[in-house]
């Protein structure tokens, strides 16, 4: 083939390729997530209403790699428990999963901060780090029956490649000793969080379920159009990604449920571009009767 024709081609294809990846996930789907327990103000699986036509995954807030004292410090891979175990604990995993088949639970890791000061990863080394992550989260999830986990690391001591490969093998062990189903990010427009994200999902996107892309962390008073051009350039981003939509149930930030959230996804969904809903969080949603999850689950389970 003659260089210039290479050339021309070249662009042509990697545009096929794209295309055809955007095909791949252009479907939409019922799935419907939310974070819970970071907050400690009481709220139980149970209390949380769960549509039996969607798949529903409850996301535990937070296992963090810090000691539990009244100051904490980095535990290098070490994972403990932060969320509100009296609430959720084993025996409530077990009994909202066996009441409720579509039902999954998994954990996240990180969060903004530990004690009222921020959750920094910050690993010794990235085999040291991988290596205690597996053994300490192995042993939470087995307790718990947990069946994947949520990263959602908001502060870094480490550069983006040593954020990927820890992550990255990580998930990748997990799900290689069966540990876990599935995994998903949790980034959001923040310069240096995407900077390490979208380093992780160049490297490991491949093993990645969902990006549950924190589009609450916009300002409030974001629009329905800034919000689905907001939701172009993170699938672009996260090209070949699982991304989905959310809101935070405070209404604080970002497109709120009463300002047109539900206008959106029914946009996207029109667009077969409805890849799931996740809400921050039930524990802010027990003060109103979490009525944006039942629309949530109503908008996904509707043919």
């Amino acid at each position: 083939m003659e260089p210039h024709k290479l050339f021309l081609t070249l662009p042509l294809l990697q545009a096929l390729i794209i295309s055809h990846v955007s095909l791949l996930c252009a479907a939409n789907s019922n799935l419907f997530r939310e974070y819970i327990g970071a907050e400690f103000k009481d709220v139980r699986f149970s209390d949380v209403p769960i549509n039996p036509n969607v798949d529903f995954h409850f996301i535990l807030s937070f296992a963090i790699d810090y000691d539990t004292s009244s100051s904490p410090s980095p535990t290098n891979g070490n994972f403990s428990v932060f969320w509100d175990s009296t609430n959720l604990s084993p025996s409530h995993v077990a009994s909202i999963k066996s009441k409720n088949p579509n039902v999954k639970v998994a954990l996240s890791l990180g969060g903004d901060t530990v004690r009222g000061e921020f959750a920094y990863f910050n690993p010794s080394s990235v085999t040291s780090w991988v290596s205690n992550a597996v053994t300490s989260l192995s042993s939470i999830i087995k307790k718990y029956d947990l069946d994947g986990i949520d990263i959602d690391y908001e502060h870094f001591q480490a550069d983006p490649q040593t954020f990927a490969e820890s992550i990255g093998l990580l998930i990748e062990t997990l799900k290689r000793n069966k540990v876990i189903s599935f995994a998903s990010i949790a980034p959001y427009a923040d310069d240096e969080v995407q900077r390490q994200y979208l380093a992780l999902w160049r490297r490991y996107g491949n093993i990645i379920d969902y990006v549950n892309f924190q589009f609450y962390a916009y300002d409030k008073g974001t629009t329905i159009n800034q919000f689905l051009s907001y939701f172009d350039t993170q699938s672009s981003n996260y090209v070949g990604g699982k991304v989905l939509v959310s809101f935070q149930s405070d209404v604080s930030r970002g497109l709120t449920p009463e300002d047109g959230f539900f206008t959106a996804c029914k946009t996207l969904k029109s667009q077969k571009r409805l890849h799931g809903i996740f809400v921050w969080s039930a524990d802010d949603s027990k003060a109103n009767g979490f009525k944006y999850e039942k629309q949530s689950q109503e908008i996904l389970a509707a043919n």
